[in-house]
């Protein structure tokens, strides 16, 4: 384990990132393929360091970047100027969410992993297979991400072992060219993971790269001009996930956030309380000692340790009860208006462990579920041209979310029925790190985020700043336009 964690502070210094501050070796250091990559062992102990490495990239940051631009997200009860920022679409290059640097570490991981892990010999081949998968997946992932935040990003494909090798001040590639690769990080993992009846959930499998797969050709669809050869391409990948019967929708919505290890995840990012407690939650619960009556702890408060920064605007809490019958907003956000005190809102969600007064952030951070590749497909029919068969998908989340057969009943126009779609998955996935895309992808964020009305011909307004320590740190990296 401390190999792989060389490693990866390796490609730290010596990518494009400025944390030099954070080492503990002379700065020539070589890690090479004399030190480590000799037995299977090696292999999976970089696999789950780098799945390590993606989860501490996305832990804090998943949520800056698929929700606090979306206009649904406002002051908890502390105020953090800081946020305001991200709330009101003013980012600049000091914000914590513009910096890449863990990202391209994680990106590094799955570099080496696919240079040397070939090179090993493994008894059992479907082995070797799913370290490489994840590789694959978890780059593929990572750049798909990457690439929506900041458009043109540096291309890198070789692990950096040595700060004395070549490509140490890449330059941003086209937008094209990162969406090629991961067009085909995504068929690698596809090819390589095996078929299971529903794979791991904490690891890549093949229904989670095919849910990236779905996920990409959707926003290619849309975004990039694919047209209907990108919509059946995401339709067949979506097809495999819901014929794969280790997946079912829950019956009951709360139950997919109390239980981690649920049939409806498909690719989680793990939170464990004595393995990782740094946590997907920390800005969102209320301070404990605010709290008079103590017999309202975890009892009808979710409470904790941490200030409470971040919650929903009342305009978003008031859209997620719009309809008295929706049993997902009481999980989505809860509150409790105590006698005396303070009325108290919460994100409801990621309620973690509390255990002996102290708050662990031990929910997962669900990626992919299984109620998405239901509403990827209701997009993708409506996109197609079968209204019908699109609202057959829609109506089984709102079955589960109203207790209503045919919830949406009648005849929609495709125009209606987008916003339907677009609707229900901004409330079933609150807080869950989809909004902003969500918007972007169906068209709509320059009209429902208040924050974004009017500035449409703003240059670079829906990407992100290249953080000014990768700025100071590589002279060939020139910043977002606009910024």
């Amino acid at each position: 384990m401390k190999k792989i964690k060389l490693i990866s502070a390796i490609s730290c210094v010596i990518l494009l990132f400025a944390c030099e501050d954070n080492l503990n070796f002379p700065p020539q250091s070589v890690v090479s393929s004399n030190s480590m990559w000799k037995i299977p062992g090696d292999a999976q102990g970089a696999m789950f360091g780098m799945l390590s490495q993606f989860r501490s990239a996305m832990s804090k940051d998943y949520i800056r970047w698929g929700d606090y631009r979306s206009g649904f997200f406002g002051d908890g009860i502390h105020s953090q100027i800081a946020y305001q920022d991200l709330f009101n679409n003013v980012v600049d290059d000091t914000e914590r969410g513009s910096d890449w640097k863990a990202l391209y570490t994680a990106i590094n991981d799955c570099n080496l992993i696919i240079k040397y892990v070939p090179e090993i010999e493994f008894t059992i081949q479907e082995d070797k297979d799913f370290i490489l998968a994840n590789a694959y997946f978890i780059r593929a992932l990572t750049y798909f991400y990457i690439t929506r935040i900041w458009g043109d990003v540096p291309l890198l494909l070789s692990g950096f072992e040595s700060d004395k090798q070549e490509n140490l001040y890449p330059t941003r590639t086209p937008v094209s060219e990162i969406l090629a690769q991961v067009a085909s990080d995504i068929d690698q993992a596809v090819s390589l993971f095996p078929d299971d009846d529903a794979g791991s959930r904490k690891t890549g499998s093949k229904a989670a790269a095919n849910m990236l797969k779905a996920d990409y050709y959707l926003w290619m669809a849309k975004m990039q001009g694919g047209g209907n050869d990108a919509f059946q391409k995401a339709n067949t990948a979506v097809d495999y996930v819901l014929a794969n019967t280790g997946y079912e929708l829950l019956g009951n919505y709360e139950t997919v956030f109390r239980n981690d290890d649920n049939n409806e995840i498909i690719f989680a990012l793990d939170f464990e309380i004595n393995e990782y407690e740094g946590g997907f939650s920390t800005d969102w619960l209320v301070a404990v000692q605010w709290i008079n009556d103590k017999s309202l702890v975890e009892n009808t408060i979710a409470t904790g340790s941490h200030a409470q920064w971040v919650c929903f605007t009342p305009a978003y809490e008031a859209f997620l009860y719009e309809d008295s019958l929706d049993t997902r907003a009481k999980v989505s956000i809860d509150t409790y208006d105590e006698v005396g005190n303070r009325l108290f809102r919460w994100i409801n969600k990621y309620r973690g462990d509390w255990v002996n007064e102290t708050r662990f952030f031990t929910s997962d951070i669900k990626i992919y579920r299984l109620a998405e590749a239901i509403l990827f497909k209701a997009e993708i029919e409506n996109e197609l041209g079968n209204q019908a068969s699109s609202l057959v998908e829609v109506n089984k989340i709102a079955k589960r979310a109203y207790g209503q057969d045919d919830y949406y009943a009648g005849t929609y126009t495709k125009e209606e029925l987008d916003a339907i779609i677009l609707d229900e998955r901004l409330k079933e996935f609150s807080a869950e790190g989809k909004s902003w895309w969500d918007m972007i992808r169906f068209g709509v964020v320059f009209n429902r985020v208040v924050s974004l009305i009017g500035r449409e011909s703003e240059p670079g307004i829906l990407l992100w700043p290249v953080h000014v320590n990768a700025i100071n740190t590589n002279p060939n990296i020139t910043q977002t336009n606009g910024y």
